[in-house]
């Protein structure tokens, strides 16, 4: 890439500014963002652990409550941050199964698509019928999936992640945020089943691991 934008801006400045500079420069402001990303992380992080907490909010069984801490989840890596295309494409509603008789109805509204570790990946965007008539959840959005982690790593019925609408053409999918359903801490909870189409031929080594009773 040419640089003869340098020269006018030494001119310009009135000093000489080595490209090393520019370099350092580059990767301070490479680790700011990156420190405040892990910074909101730990925040969302911080907020679920506190309802898991929370007797009035957690799903957690009272006997593993009263040693609870924190929930394990893998290290934060910016690898499982990804930028995708989002295609809008309206589906048909739909009764998604779930882990009782219920069975709520969705739509999908179009496809993300994006590369994770080399591995082209496709998965569906669906939103609730009833639950877009509320104002809070106007503008949610549910993205469930299922990954080869399930079952050994992460827990064996895939993990969800809430998104915010309306999408745009390009849309980041933090794959750090990946939480569990309650499903996955016993009790009795009507969970939503991941549809075959969302599952990643993929390991997603990030979020939420398998709760350990």
């Amino acid at each position: 890439m040419s640089m003869s934008w340098l020269p006018r801006l030494k001119r310009r400045c009135g000093m000489s500014l080595p490209i090393g500079a520019f370099l350092i420069h580059g990767s301070a402001f490479a680790q700011i963002a990156d420190s405040a990303w892990v910074a909101e992380l730990g925040s969302y992080w911080a907020e679920i652990n506190a309802d898991y907490a929370d007797s009035s909010t957690s799903p957690l069984l009272a006997a593993d409550r009263a040693s609870f801490m924190e929930l394990e989840r893998f290290d934060p890596d910016p690898s499982y941050r990804v930028s995708a295309r989002f295609k809008a494409r309206e589906g048909k509603e739909f009764g998604m199964a779930t882990t009782t008789d219920r069975r709520p109805v969705y739509k999908g509204i179009g496809e993300l698509r994006f590369k994770l570790h080399g591995t082209k990946c496709r998965l569906t965007v669906y939103q609730n019928r009833d639950l877009v008539k509320k104002p809070e959840y106007a503008d949610h959005l549910f993205l469930p999936f299922t990954d080869l982690t399930n079952g050994e790593s992460t827990y064996g019925g895939g993990r969800y992640l809430d998104l915010k609408g309306p999408l745009g053409k390009e849309v980041t999918i933090d794959l750090n945020k990946a939480y569990n359903p309650y499903c996955a801490y016993g009790g009795r909870y009507s969970c939503p089943i991941v549809p075959a189409e969302n599952h990643l031929e993929v390991a997603v080594e990030a979020g939420a691991k398998a709760f350990a009773h």
